[in-house]
């Protein structure tokens, strides 16, 4: 790993520029996979989007942004009770609507700036929706966690969990380096050669099966497939996507700290909108979960200080080419539901306390009624199932819940309620 800096444009010698990029591969891998197998999309197909998603993002952002574009961790439930009650195919055709959204917003923006964002989301109704995108996961990862593929508590499960999740701990607090952005990769492999272990000695841990992986094919394409629309999961989307828009002012914001660059300004914050919006609704078309820019990635840019945008693109073409091999593909359907669980149990935390962080860091005051006022709603309406049902046509009914609804009623409320709440509520 380099740590001497290297420039946006530069591009790395080729013995160089080979393993950087894999450095990038392996930060985004994780969590990016993490996605569809939690939604029952394909790893594959998710890492497909993700490496030409991120290509896109390049070209349309003029190759002065180098961010690496993976599965959007927002989307987990949406993608989950919309392909239930819908089917997979409508999923995909909100996170198609959500794209052009984002392009929308991005068109705004160059003719008005970003300041109506400011009022319209405020850092207590972020901080406030990050908390209750986290902790609205909670039970997937603890239902992974305890119970098997029946529904049954399982010891088993519950110790393969534990000792994934003990893995992820101790490399996050432990490691150093380049290893500190990868606790999410090093557990799943952890967790993964434990259940191996334990399944060679136990009937209980035999978890993993490999026939699915001797039967794939050594290359396969990624094909498109044609989403399907309805009103319900596109204003659902719709919803959510507004919490991911603000994620994404974070994320270019920290990336232009980290580089030493302005990237609000230049290529401006229109034109990173606009490639995220761009990278989701392709991904839409293939069956891929939606886009967001990685924190893991700005991590590896932090620690090596390597800025290239030539390296991004090369962690893209690889990220690719993976794609294009089924049995990886395979191989990742293999991981055991428990490793997932306990892993899931600090990823879906860490987004938790992401929450917690931009209101501290932000300086948002809870002796400040409104702000009180505003984040308690959030949080019980968003952690605690709330839901607004109500008929559009005889047979389809309009259902409104989790992270949108959260969002939705803490924007009408940073809106509704009078700047002059400010008294203490001591």
């Amino acid at each position: 790993m380099s740590h001497t800096p290297i420039g946006i444009n530069e591009r790395p010698e080729l013995k160089r520029w080979i393993p950087l990029s894999f450095q990038h591969v392996f930060a985004m891998f994780g969590a990016t996979v993490l996605v569809p197998l939690l939604t029952g999309l394909n790893p594959s197909t998710a890492l497909f989007t993700a490496g030409i998603g991120t290509l896109i993002y390049i070209v349309i952002t003029k190759g002065k942004v180098p961010a690496f574009l993976g599965s959007s961790f927002a989307f987990i439930g949406p993608i989950i009770a919309i392909s239930a009650g819908f089917g997979v195919e409508y999923a995909m055709g909100a996170a198609f609507i959500t794209g052009l959204f984002y392009c929308l917003v991005a068109l705004i923006i160059t003719k008005t700036g970003i300041s109506w964002l400011d009022k319209v989301l405020p850092p207590v109704v972020i901080g406030s929706v990050i908390m209750v995108i986290g902790l609205n996961l909670a039970p997937v990862a603890m239902n992974q966690s305890m119970y098997d593929a029946a529904g049954n508590y399982s010891l088993s499960h519950v110790l393969i969990a534990a000792v994934t999740l003990g893995i992820a701990v101790v490399s996050s607090l432990i490691l150093r380096g380049f290893f500190t952005v990868i606790p999410i990769l090093i557990s799943i492999i952890g967790g993964y050669l434990f259940t191996l272990l334990m399944g060679s000695m136990f009937e209980s841990f035999q978890l993993i099966e490999f026939s699915s992986v001797q039967s794939a094919n050594w290359f396969g394409l990624t094909v498109f497939q044609a989403p399907k629309f309805a009103v319900v999961p596109v204003v659902t989307f719709l919803i959510v996507s507004l919490a991911t828009m603000a994620e994404h002012l974070g994320d270019i914001m920290v990336a232009g700290k980290v580089v030493g660059k302005d990237f609000y300004k230049d290529p401006g914050l229109h034109r990173t909108l606009a490639g995220d919006g761009v990278a989701t609704a392709f991904a839409s078309l293939f069956g891929g979960p939606p886009n967001t820019t990685y924190g893991e990635n700005i991590g590896v840019m932090a620690i090596s200080k390597v800025y290239s945008v030539w390296v991004i693109g090369g962690a893209a073409v690889i990220a690719a080419v993976l794609s294009f091999i089924p049995k990886v593909g395979a191989i990742i359907q293999t991981i055991p539901g428990p490793v997932m669980g306990g892993v899931s149990m600090m990823l879906f935390g860490i987004i938790a306390s992401a929450g917690i962080r931009t209101v501290v860091e932000s300086g948002v005051d809870y002796a400040c009624k409104r702000n009180l006022t505003i984040s308690s709603v959030i949080l019980v309406v968003g952690i605690g199932g709330g839901q607004l049902l109500f008929p559009i046509t005889e047979g389809l009914v309009f259902d409104l819940s989790g992270v949108a609804l959260a969002t939705l009623i803490g924007i009408f409320l940073n809106l509704l309620l009078p700047k002059s709440m400010n008294e203490s509520t001591d």
